[in-house]
């Protein structure tokens, strides 16, 4: 389906906010997401076309879902070669016809958080690659155009909109459908869900690295989604941990490049540009889950961001209390940049050749596991070591920045590698 008109940028946030809600009311009527898609497609179309002559609405949700529900209708019939889709079609057109006597502020709207997660859970099915998972999510829960995503992801536009297009059909073949989980299958899916919006996240640092002046549109939209979450959830302690450390690090992205679009290190960033508000929420957050019982992966990572939000300065950050939450953390998520973590606050509290020996242990050789070698060797005064590892990481790296701070590093003699933690600390503690 086509993608919203340029002309209509004026009306998208009113679309992202209420397009989801939409496609959640007609998929329970219709369990087939790429029809119910198509059908809100179509209807954000006729708003482009309208809205700007006519004005906007009283009730915009209810506007879109009464013209989708209706497009439905098409869309279905159109497809005259499967019988019992017309069939479907002629229920669902009594049930529009019923739809005209709903009241203005209707919409299918009924509780807007369970739709919101049950919507996600679905574009989270684990038949699902990672990256269809975050595209589709971004496409039916975001409400990102697909000519976004792609911009986001640096394909092509044709080529983001065949991902999609396969994740739905994937669905279809799997016969997944808008209905709420199992109670024994809630926490697998939900753990699916805080993962699909982490990696919104790491792809918003991403392309914040990548290109400059970066529109922060990934970043808010996981923001959102983790809000959703939590809002839909909130007792569940992993929930309120992923959105805690969200606005933590999310609160420190104004500090952490500059004019230019370079990187400024962890001990350089000025923390008055952090955004306090953000840090306090995230603290609030966090600090009820830390006594629930479980501790998480979500809620250890946010613990980890807190103690770097609350630190006055980089000098009194409290290193200890980092490396003993990393420590949790290896337990329950033993993933490569946790132990990448683990060497660099080991590093800052038993001393650089303590972090190296951890990082020998690992077999990961990512350009983060290079730049943090390169960091600890030159502070052990191995210059000729460290720049090699600099160089090892500039070549593994797609950020420019990324690219460009290392390559500087490589050539600089020791007065520029005095602060080499900074690099380190940056990329594996600090988000």
């Amino acid at each position: 389906m086509p993608d919203l008109t340029a002309e209509a940028d004026a009306w998208k946030d009113v679309w992202r906010d209420e397009a989801p809600h939409v496609l959640a009311a007609l998929l329970r009527r219709h369990r087939d997401l790429a029809d119910c898609e198509d059908a809100v497609q179509l209807a954000l179309l006729a708003a482009a076309e309208q809205w700007p002559r006519d004005g906007l609405p009283t009730t915009p949700r209810a506007w879109l879902h009464r013209v989708a529900s209706r497009r439905l209708v098409d869309i279905i019939r159109a497809d005259a070669s499967r019988r019992d889709r017309e069939e479907r079609a002629a229920r669902l057109e009594v049930r529009d016809r019923g739809d005209q006597n709903l009241p203005e502020d209707d919409g299918g709207n009924r509780d807007d958080g369970d739709d919101t997660l049950t919507l996600m859970m679905l574009c989270a099915h684990p038949a699902l690659t990672a990256p269809s998972q975050v595209a589709l999510t971004l496409r039916a829960v975001a409400g990102l155009t697909t000519a976004e995503i792609a911009t986001c992801f640096f394909v092509p536009e044709p080529t983001m909109a065949q991902r999609i297009s396969r994740a739905k059909a994937t669905l279809r073949t799997y016969g997944a459908t808008f209905s709420p989980p199992t109670p024994a299958e809630l926490p697998r899916r939900l753990h699916a869900v805080r993962h699909t919006v982490a990696a919104i996240y790491t792809q918003d640092h991403s392309l914040a690295e990548r290109v400059r002046g970066a529109d922060p549109l990934l970043g808010e939209s996981a923001v959102r989604l983790a809000r959703e979450v939590h809002h839909a959830r909130p007792s569940e302690p992993e929930s309120a941990g992923l959105l805690a450390l969200l606005l933590l690090t999310h609160a420190r992205s104004p500090a952490r490049l500059d004019s230019d679009g370079e990187i400024v290190p962890l001990p350089e960033q000025d923390r008055r540009l952090w955004d306090q508000d953000l840090i306090a929420e995230g603290i609030a957050l966090l600090v009820p889950t830390l006594s629930s019982g479980y501790v998480g992966a979500f809620q250890l990572q946010a613990a980890i961001a807190a103690v770097h939000a609350e630190a006055p300065s980089f000098a009194a950050t409290d290193w200890p209390q980092i490396l003993e939450l990393y420590r949790m953390l290896e337990r329950v998520d033993p993933t490569p940049s946790v132990a990448l973590g683990l060497a660099v606050a080991t590093a800052e509290v038993a001393g650089p050749q303590a972090g190296l020996d951890l990082l020998a242990r690992s077999p990961e050789q990512s350009h983060r596991h290079q730049a943090v070698t390169g960091h600890l060797l030159a502070r052990l005064g191995r210059e000729a070591e460290a720049r090699e590892a600099f160089l090892r990481a500039a070549e593994g790296t797609h950020s420019l920045s990324e690219q460009r701070y290392l390559l500087r590093l490589a050539g600089h003699g020791p007065a520029a590698n005095a602060n080499a933690n900074a690099n380190a600390n940056a990329n594996a503690t600090a988000g």
